[in-house]
């Protein structure tokens, strides 16, 4: 089976992560998509992260009644920060029978320069690019492991929902029912 691996903080998971996600599962030759929890990006400042177990709770909510979206804590099993390269050779060795692959958007693909053995990780695994707005242009683009995809443009953003709940708006078709239950019950980004 060949899985797509969409990574991410998902401070909190929303309808843009899950429309990408299941474009790459019913739209490329992915069979599933994986999210990804990632306890700490190592390019980023840890900021407002709430409790990892919180935000892999509110992923799984989200995916719960699909067929081919799946969530991950394969990266809380890591040391931290955890880096792309390390999850990769832990999901290869855990599950052998199956292919990854990478799922990023544009403006990730501008920097992925600056991951972990980045060239192993070109030389050795697929890459499904999203597009990003104001990041079109992109010198890997054109590599022969980097799929560029038809993706619907995404805008939202977590930060958005983020602020919009502490500035006590409704965030209800922003992110999934179930979610928005669940952050509200816990009084998260208040």
């Amino acid at each position: 089976m060949k899985i797509g691996l969409l990574f991410g903080s998902f401070n909190p998971i929303h309808i843009g992560h899950l429309i990408i996600a299941n474009y790459m599962a019913n739209h490329t030759d992915l069979d599933k998509v994986w999210l990804v929890v990632s306890p700490q990006n190592p390019l980023k400042k840890y900021g407002d992260l709430i409790n990892t177990y919180d935000r892999l709770e509110m992923a799984r909510l989200a995916t719960d009644h699909s067929d081919n979206l799946n969530v991950s804590d394969i990266e809380l099993k890591l040391p931290q920060p955890s880096y792309t390269i390390d999850t990769l050779t832990l999901l290869k060795e855990k599950y052998p029978e199956h292919e990854f692959a990478i799922i990023m958007g544009s403006d990730n693909l501008v920097t992925l320069h600056k991951w972990k053995n980045y060239k192993l990780i070109l030389r050795d695994y697929q890459i499904y690019v999203y597009p990003r707005p104001g990041y079109e242009n992109t010198d890997l683009a054109s590599h022969p492991s980097v799929h560029i995809t038809m993706t619907p443009l995404m805008e939202l953003s977590a930060t958005f929902i983020r602020k919009s709940i502490a500035a006590k708006k409704n965030v209800q078709f922003f992110v999934p029912d179930p979610v928005l239950k669940f952050i509200e019950s816990k009084g998260l980004y208040r």
